[in-house]
């Protein structure tokens, strides 16, 4: 059971920035492709970045490439989602998950059922 602590979140501003973490305890991290998704109040939980099990590779939903990076460091456990340009759409909780790399198995990044360990997200609301 990998376990996955947040943190991070908090009101931001309508243009603003913001750094969310994603702590993971268990020094297997470095065996997990890792995700971050977001849902706000009403909608469905819906992608918004994945970085690989290295860190060399990323993908991000259209709605927020260019404004949001997605990252890693494997010595601290940790994947770490960089906001900025933040909008009211952006507002929500957001989630990071793991998926297990280490079998071989297709991973789809953008699907949360790829995702085995999730942690419970801070809210990111943004306002005027």
């Amino acid at each position: 059971q990998l376990q996955l602590i947040e943190s991070g979140g908090g009101l931001v501003q309508a243009g603003g920035s913001l750094r969310l973490s994603c702590l993971a305890l268990d020094h297997s991290f470095s065996s997990y492709h890792m995700g971050w998704f977001r849902q706000a109040p009403g909608k469905g939980r819906e992608f918004v970045a994945a970085v690989t099990w290295s860190g060399g590779d990323t993908d991000y939903a259209d709605s927020v490439k260019g404004r949001f990076t997605v990252s890693r460091d494997n010595a601290k456990f940790t994947v770490y989602l960089q906001m900025n340009s933040l909008n009211f759409e952006d507002a929500a909780v957001y989630y990071c998950a793991a998926a297990w790399a280490g079998d071989g198995a297709g991973w789809f990044p953008r699907t949360a059922v790829s995702y085995a360990y999730w942690a419970p997200g801070p809210q990111v609301p943004v306002s005027s």
